[in-house]
């Protein structure tokens, strides 16, 4: 049977000296995250649960030897005791061995086989020493209780369960940790844009107050005009120190996902994550998505495996309260021989032994596999529990288990579905929020070069022109929020149709190791 082995959520990070991808932040926080480790784990054990689960069907040798000496007190005329003794005494040499295989149908085989050898000094023994021998076979099949589940099948199919449970919840925690680690390096992303917007906009603001000294020298503008520009490359300013402040606080949470350790050196490491710029798309149908999730989600899994596992518990519970009624057949071939007793007493004429009795060891197993003396039978075994109150209840408390059970796939399924569906919301709000940003900004644009075109024909002043500046520098971070927002909403329609893992390469399979 082809097992799963644990899966070991790492990726090959590769070169990374000049920049850290999203995808390297990925598999660090894969690496990192104590969930995952401790899920990893969790499917180790049930791995292994499943093995010794199925050992069960793995036989059972048993084999005992032993020497004895015993001297039975006698209470009777015919104890065989020899002259001057109260009691005969008897030596013997005893081993046995049985063989015990458990079968898928419930039923089980035994193998069983003895040899004896006795001496006695009782004048009543016809052999001394005798070997007596023995080979045989029982078969025991239920046919009701334990006929179609039995403890063993009942602990293999939960163990199985188990195992499928632990692989789903990985993948869960694979998903949200991934999801996480994106959203955490889009807010970087859109947050170091801005930084780099209010900067640009300092810039900007800087040549216009030296535009503005220029023309005060040469008389064309007023003074006070240059206290405005001032005040207005103060401000930026400050703005950008929120900016820096607000970068630096992303860039810590995103880190925070992805570190060991407080001396991790990516603490002090810049992390370059590019433009937030992505290609808007059509979103998916609803329907198609709500399907798709419902087939693909994780937890709805790791839910269906638990109501599996209580139909397993059901049915065990059920199987209990039956009358437990077993076919049974066995055959035993027994051997037997021996040297004649000198000693026994002969009442009632000359005693001759048969020549298939005299002998060994050799002689004792020949009459066995002549079958001299067998013993064979088939007959029926009934167990019926008077009452089996605790039987009944055991099944009544099952069912009630199953259906809530039940109850929270269902509750699931809908919150899925809403999921879904509000992924599917925010995917088009942020499209449509790109697309206005972007009108937005092309519009303060053009505002901004008309104004300034005014302003160099003397019909506008310094005050309006910053005003045009700042309402280019809105627009141009709300069409970076805008962006990231939409970034954003991917991954979380990814992992809300169970598709994230899928979509970003990251693989469970049934080889050690994830492959991206």
């Amino acid at each position: 049977m082809k097992r799963l082995i644990p899966v070991i959520l790492s990726f090959a990070l590769g070169a990374r000296a000049q920049e850290l991808t999203l995808r390297d932040a990925v598999a660090l926080a894969l690496e990192k995250n104590a969930d995952v480790a401790v899920e990893r784990e969790s499917y180790t054990i049930a791995d292994a649960t499943v093995l010794r689960a199925e050992a069960a069907y793995e036989p059972t040798l048993r084999g005992d030897a032993r020497l004895r000496k015993r001297t039975d007190p006698a209470n009777s005329i015919l104890s065989g005791a020899p002259p001057g003794e109260l009691a005969p005494t008897v030596k013997s040499l005893q081993t046995s061995a049985s063989l015990v295989q458990l079968l898928p149908t419930g039923a089980t085989v035994s193998v069983f086989s003895g040899l004896n050898r006795d001496s006695s000094n009782s004048i009543l023994a016809l052999l001394t020493p005798a070997w007596s021998t023995s080979l045989g076979a029982e078969v025991r099949q239920p046919l009701l209780q334990n006929r179609r589940i039995d403890p063993a099948r009942r602990t293999i199919r939960i163990a199985r369960l188990d195992r499928a449970r632990s692989l789903s919840s990985q993948r869960r925690i694979a998903a949200e940790v991934t999801a996480a680690t994106e959203r955490a390096w889009w807010t970087v992303a859109a947050a170091r844009q801005d930084v780099e917007i209010r900067q640009s906009s300092i810039r900007v603001a800087e040549k216009q107050r030296e535009d503005t000294r220029i023309r005060i020298e040469a008389g064309t503008q007023a003074e006070a005009d240059l206290a405005q520009t001032t005040a207005e490359v103060e401000r930026r300013r400050g703005e950008l120190a929120v900016a820096r402040e607000n970068l630096a606080r992303a860039e810590n949470a995103l880190r925070n996902l992805i570190v060991r350790d407080a001396a991790d050196p990516l603490w002090e490491r810049e992390l370059v994550t590019g433009s937030t710029t992505a290609a808007v798309a059509a979103p998916p149908s609803i329907h198609e998505a709500i399907a798709t999730a419902l087939q693909k989600r994780p937890e709805l899994d790791e839910l269906a495996r638990r109501v599996a596992r209580q139909d397993v518990e059901i049915e065990s519970a059920v199987d209990r309260v039956r009358p437990q009624v077993d076919l049974v057949a066995a055959y035993n071939g027994r051997g037997l021989a021996g040297t004649q007793n000198e000693d026994a007493i002969q009442p009632f004429g000359p005693v001759v032994v048969p020549d298939e009795l005299r002998g060994g060891l050799g002689r004792s197993l020949l009459t066995m596999g002549e079958n001299e003396f067998p013993d064979a039978s088939v007959g029926v075994s009934v167990v019926i529990p008077l009452g089996n109150t605790a039987a009944r209840q055991d099944v009544a408390i099952a069912r009630a288990i199953g259906r809530q059970q039940t109850a929270m796939l269902e509750a699931a399924r809908q919150r899925v579905a809403m999921e879904v569906r509000n992924a599917i919301a925010s995917l088009t709000s942020a499209a449509e929020r790109i697309d206005a940003a972007h009108a937005a900004r092309e519009a303060a644009a053009v505002q901004l070069q008309a104004e300034r075109d005014r302003f160099e024909a003397g019909t506008s002043n310094t005050f309006f022109i910053l005003t045009r500046q700042n309402d280019l520098v809105a627009a141009q971070v709300a069409e970076a929020v805008a962006s990231a927002d939409y970034r954003k909403a991917q991954t979380e329609l990814a992992r809300a149709t169970g598709t994230l893992l899928d979509d970003r390469g990251v693989v469970l399979s049934e080889t050690e190791g994830v492959s991206k």
